[in-house]
């Protein structure tokens, strides 16, 4: 999850803002207050004003994309900034916020996004149905007792196939969250070949993505993406051949996650079968064949003329 802009988005050159960085990640106990910064940019060529505004959010879906289901509890009702920033064209800024953890407040996780828009709030409070608004994303974590578990739900190829005639190949995996705070899993997906060598490696998760308590989020991965797929039988035997790949693998994904160095591993099997390379190297290795007995053939009846003829000058003497 990284900063967004989100309700109707504007042009850049309406809404010409930057905001670093663009995800924040904090701890705090219960009952304290948290400080911190926000750099704004102002783009644009001439001033402008934005104004603040926050919002809790959840995970829409298993891709990861947030929700933001407004301020009324939660973290969002903790935060506090500026209600507008002036900027000057051109100016660097940094914004201060404030977060005032509850001393009642549940150890876990706990998510929200400072939003800087280019129109101010509505009267009744609630964020403007038009306009840009950059977000930052807010992944609180309230120190304490708090639970962790969770595991891979499911792993396996994309197209759910169990045969290929070369990579790439596309892993899929679903990870579930029921712990108390958010997950990043962290990890390898080993491929192994037929004899449990290890071909190569894949992070399991490149962008560190998180998932939110109680969700389970979808990862995909790809092993040994390299240029443009080959058409045609000679361009994929060429490509075979450079990556060449026979047998049965075993992609095994490992992962890890949480405080307490939480795992879960699975696997999926398939097999590689490059057909148009191997047609080729019998192919070659028939036609070396013909020609080594063709020329042994020649070899030999060279021989046989110059025995014979030496045994007739033998003769004649």
């Amino acid at each position: 999850m990284v900063g967004i802009l989100s309700s109707v988005m504007t042009t850049r050159s309406a809404f010409a803002l930057t905001a670093s960085p663009a995800k924040l990640e904090i701890t705090g106990d219960p009952g304290t207050i948290l400080t911190g910064t926000i750099e704004l940019y102002n783009e644009k060529s001439r001033n402008q004003t934005v104004y603040t505004s926050f919002e809790n959010f959840e995970s829409n879906d298993d891709t990861g994309t947030p929700r933001f289901i407004g301020a009324d509890e939660g973290l969002a009702t903790w935060m506090n900034a500026p209600a507008s920033i002036s900027l000057d064209a051109q100016e660097r800024t940094e914004v201060t916020y404030t977060i005032s953890i509850p001393a009642s407040a549940e150890p876990g996780g706990y998510f929200a996004a400072i939003f800087f828009g280019n129109q101010p709030l509505q009267s009744d409070g609630s964020a403007v149905s038009i306009g840009g608004r950059l977000g930052i994303l807010i992944l609180l974590r309230v120190n304490g007792d708090v639970p962790e578990s969770g595991g891979i739900l499911d792993f396996e190829a994309t197209d759910q196939q169990h045969f290929y005639l070369m990579p790439p190949i596309e892993f899929m995996y679903r990870f579930s969250n029921t712990g108390g705070d958010r997950a990043v899993p962290r990890g390898d997906i080993e491929l192994h070949n037929t004899f449990g060598m290890v071909r190569d490696r894949v992070n399991a998760n490149p962008k560190e993505g998180s998932v939110l308590p109680n969700t389970a989020r979808k990862f995909i991965n790809t092993w040994e993406r390299k240029g443009e797929e080959p058409h045609g039988f000679f361009a994929t035997a060429r490509s075979q051949f450079r990556q060449f790949h026979f047998g049965w693998y075993t992609a095994r994904l490992n992962v890890h996650w949480g405080q307490s160095g939480q795992e879960s591993v699975a696997t999926y099997s398939f097999f590689i079968f490059p057909w148009q390379v191997l047609l080729l190297g019998i192919i070659i290795i028939v036609l070396a064949w013909i020609i080594l007995r063709f020329v042994g053939r020649m070899y030999k009846a060279s021989l046989l003329r110059q025995l014979e003829k030496q045994q007739s000058m033998k003769n004649e003497e």
